[in-house]
């Protein structure tokens, strides 16, 4: 069979035989694994060897079939285990870069403090979901190296620790897609960088950087022309002994929309204020029911109204009468003979209110203890909801979503069939509505109030479960917008081109997490820092922090001519001198942000800068490789 060799177990496998030395490795047997392998070998043309648990479960076949059509680049060894015989025999010794796709967080780490013992030089790329445990054990691994090569500064570290969540990276992307006029956003070096559509005329909310692409038919972005379009040159201006055009951005025509990157204020005074955990902002009209608060309104109006009738009839002032009307509410005044008849029918009915109270304020109290005793308590859909998103699926990628909606402030109600879900207790905690039950099943979206949806994520971590769910949803309203989660890449593209076809007038969107995740965990283990991904449409466009010594494409070329159209486009230069460099650019710098956003187009780049990029998972690709040696094209699945 072709290419049988590049296909084994781990018995058979050798160290030697693997991969020469300077190869890549990647742990998993799932979709990640799949497109990490595919990106690596064909955009960054490197060699992969790819440990797989089994060959015949899962992406297993994938990863053997890629290894049997490119058995130079791509080696696909079955491994049950990752231990420390499997690392071995896979070449970690001469290993550039490993990457741990699993699941498993645990399993991940324990597999990453064995790489980093077995080759203490080697790039680590870990997928991670607890981020905050991910922080620490990527700062402790990163120490442990420093403290082997103390003569290396943290940004001459090469043998980098990056976590990564495949979660938090897709999020953004399903979020933008599902809430109409919502847009994306990454920190960069305490800032926000958001990428939103812009409508001719309409002014910008910040600084805008380029454009990133024009809006296609049928509302997806970037299917009318490429991803970062070439600028319009307007004039020109000369530096030294070159004269160099100026650019444009933003001079579209009339009617036409179009991607935008923005740059915006600091990032910490745009973040939400949050409620308590547990006590969602619990307001007047959430303690108490419609009836009870119309019951309270009209026994006040009542008693200002004999109130009134007092001051009539006896003449006093109206703050006694209003006084005395209380005290014959609450039953401590004593009978009068004062006022002759009227005065003495107003002390009845005055009484007779009294009576009124005591039950409303008995069912106040215990409506509000109630109240509050769910309070921590999964939420029922209001009566009145409308214009909410229903998301269905609550598990790692869901709590996600759920956690940037909730920030968005837009209305949520979550349907999820494991009451012991990941994002459960998170619903709990913000007082979103849950409803607990199986979407596919009748019923359920109803109780969901799908029918005065805007939107419907189908997030559950089965396809054709989510593909029955948007169905349902869009039976029930058929200009449902609907956002599907789908592990496979060309059956998420089929099942958009078929609910596209199928309902016209609706928005579908179909993202595979790995086709979103997977750029940026090829450009961690190429040694740049991924800052964030941004969804374009049915594209992804990283954001990236690039040595301009290791990308040969961009050193001693100006920003002007450094931008390549549909591939990369520099937006910012790094000032700092690289031994007081922040090793991480998605958070904010002690001393200030030191980015120059929007260099001049003359500006040259040489070998000690550092820069920030916008790229396309190819351009990422070719900006690691020789010039004299071009890209292959390849299929990418959406």
């Amino acid at each position: 069979m072709l290419g049988e060799a590049a296909v084994a177990t781990v018995p058979e496998a050798r160290a030697g035989e693997a991969d020469g030395d300077g190869h890549m490795i990647v742990c998993g047997g799932g979709p990640l694994a799949h497109r990490l392998a595919v990106q690596l070998a064909a955009l960054y043309e490197r060699r992969v060897v790819v440990l797989v648990p089994s060959l015949t479960e899962d992406h297993g076949p994938r990863i053997a079939e890629l290894a049997r059509e490119r058995p130079g680049s791509v080696r696909a060894v079955q491994a049950p285990r990752l231990d420390v015989a499997a690392l071995e025999l896979a070449g970690v010794g001469g290993a550039v870069a490993l990457a741990l796709t699993s699941g498993d967080d645990h399993a991940n780490l324990q597999v990453a403090l064995n790489a980093r013992q077995l080759n203490p030089d080697l790039r680590l790329v870990v997928r991670v979901f607890n981020r905050r445990l991910g922080n620490r054990i990527e700062q402790a691994l990163d120490r442990a190296v420093l403290a082997r090569n103390p003569e290396l500064t943290r940004a001459e570290l090469e043998a980098s620790t990056t976590v990564l969540s495949t979660s938090a990276t897709a999020a953004p992307a399903l979020v933008a897609a599902a809430v109409s006029g919502r847009s994306q956003a990454v920190q960069v070096d305490g800032r926000l960088l958001r990428a939103t559509v812009r409508r001719a005329g309409e002014p910008p909310s910040g600084q805008e950087l380029a454009t990133v692409a024009a809006v296609g038919p049928l509302d997806e972005p970037g299917t009318g022309s490429s991803l970062l379009p070439a600028p319009e040159r307007v004039g020109t201006e000369r530096v030294g002994t070159e004269q160099v055009g100026t650019e444009q951005v933003g001079t579209d025509p009339v009617g036409a929309e179009r991607v935008v990157l923005e740059l915006l204020g600091d990032a910490s005074t745009t973040a939400r204020r949050r409620r308590l955990p547990g006590l969602p902002g619990l307001p007047f009209a959430s303690l108490f029911s419609a009836r009870l608060r119309w019951a309270l309104a009209g026994l006040v109006a009542l008693l200002a109204l004999l109130a009134g009738a007092t001051v009539a009839f006896t003449g006093q002032s109206p703050a006694h009468s209003a006084w005395l009307t209380v005290l014959d509410v609450l039953g401590i005044a004593d009978p009068t003979d004062e006022g002759g008849r009227s005065g003495k029918v107003l002390q009845i009915l005055t009484a007779v209110s009294g009576m009124l109270l005591m039950p409303l304020l008995i069912a106040l109290v215990l409506e509000a203890l109630g109240t509050f005793r769910t309070a921590t308590a999964l939420r029922r859909p209001p009566r009145g909801l409308a214009d909410h998103v229903v998301l269905v699926g609550l598990g790692r990628l869901g709590s996600r979503v759920l956690e940037q909606l909730w920030d968005l402030d837009v209305p949520v109600v979550c349907v999820e069939a494991d009451p012991a879900a990941v994002g459960v207790a998170r619903a709990r905690a913000f007082g979103v509505p849950v409803v607990i039950g199986d979407a596919t099943q009748d019923g359920v979206l109803e109780a969901a109030k799908v029918g005065r949806a805007q939107a419907l994520l189908a997030l559950s971590s089965d396809d054709s479960t989510n593909f029955e769910v948007a169905l349902a949803g869009r039976e029930s309203v058929p200009r449902l917008r609907a956002v599907l989660r789908l592990f496979d890449d060309d059956f998420a593209e089929n099942v958009y081109l078929t609910l596209r076809d199928s309902y016209p007038e609706a928005q579908t969107r179909s993202r595979s997490v790995a086709y979103l995740a997977a750029p940026a965990f090829a450009s961690a283990m190429m040694g740049r820092q991924v800052i964030g991904a941004l969804a374009v449409g049915r594209e992804v466009l990283v954001i990236a922090a690039v040595e301009v010594a290791r990308s040969p494409r961009l050193r001693g070329v100006t920003v002007a001519d450094a931008h390549r159209p549909g591939l990369w486009r520099v937006l910012a230069v790094d000032l700092a001198p690289p031994e007081f460099r922040s090793p991480d650019l998605a958070q904010p710098r002690p001393g200030g942000p030191e980015l120059l956003w929007s260099p001049p187009p003359g500006r040259v780049l040489v070998e000690g800068d550092r820069v920030v990029v916008a790229a396309t998972a190819r351009g990422l690709g070719l900006l690691g490789s020789r010039p004299d040696r071009p890209a292959r094209e390849h299929h990418q699945g959406r």
